[in-house]
């Protein structure tokens, strides 16, 4: 068993974001299948609409009969809903377009905004013997996030090195205070990860260094590159650690993997 095998089941990760475009479906991808090359046992639940995380990893539309909007309208087990992947130890509950009308159609349901929380406790989760379970998050703060942080033991937020960066990052820090204080008390940040960065831009440099001095060790050593390499995977339907795995961005994905593993076990 993995040195970081939680006696309460899989370590839950929603990977968050309210902005689109900041490799929040690139970092939920690379960072799963690097955990899962350490020997961690993975599940990405795509609860993005687009269903990109599901398309870079090899499931076709076609075959996403039983997908996230079916776990939560409660028409199938966990059991059900997961598909493995070309990636040894990495499992996937895909998403479609169905996701788009949940806000909806799960208005009238009294306990919209716990459904995954209680999909992913479900008394059987322990048999598929997963160590962690990522969440890929729509870029907005709707139900579908919301059931996300619900769900989640912690939060890992992507942010793109960019003007005003920090500036929707309070945002998305006041709903998580919210989350915590009226649904999950034991929520937590689990870190920030600068993505998309450029070494040779000034700017680049200066968000990471306002990121650092306001936020501290929430931010994880590991920086997220632009890389031709991130950005040509998923047309191949694979984590950029099968496309390329000495590439920039996957040697970067997989000192994250590191961090997260080492903030698990406290080394």
């Amino acid at each position: 068993m993995p040195p970081n095998s939680r006696a309460a089941g899989p370590k839950i990760i929603a990977v968050v974001n309210q902005k689109g475009g900041v490799g929040k479906t690139t970092t939920t991808i690379n960072l799963g299948a690097a955990l899962a090359e350490n020997d961690r046992h993975v599940l990405i639940v795509d609860l993005d609409p687009q269903g990109n995380a599901s398309t870079g990893l090899g499931v076709e539309q076609e075959e996403r009969e039983i997908t996230t909007y079916d776990l939560l309208a409660g028409d199938v087990g966990l059991g059900e809903a997961i598909q493995a992947t070309e990636v040894n130890n990495l499992a996937v509950v895909p998403a479609t377009t169905d996701l788009s009308s949940a806000d909806i159609e799960l208005i009238a349901n009294e306990k919209r905004s716990f459904l995954l929380h209680d999909a992913l406790r479900d008394i059987d989760v322990d048999r598929y013997g997963f160590d962690y379970i990522l969440i890929d998050c729509p870029p907005s703060l709707n139900i579908l996030t919301v059931n996300a942080m619900i769900a989640a033991h912690s939060v890992i937020v992507p942010l793109q090195s960019e003007f005003y960066a920090l500036e929707g990052l309070s945002q998305l820090m006041l709903t998580i205070r919210d989350v915590r204080e009226t649904a999950n008390p034991e929520l937590r940040i689990e870190g920030v990860v600068l993505t998309m960065f450029d070494g040779r831009n000034n700017l680049s440099q200066q968000v990471e260094m306002d990121a650092r001095e306001n936020l501290g060790e929430l931010v994880f050593r590991a920086v997220i590159p632009r890389n031709v390499r991130l950005s040509e995977a998923p047309s191949y339907a694979m984590p950029v650690l099968q496309y390329d795995r000495y590439s920039k961005g996957s040697i970067a994905y997989q000192a994250l993997a590191q961090e997260v593993i080492a903030r698990e076990t406290g080394d």
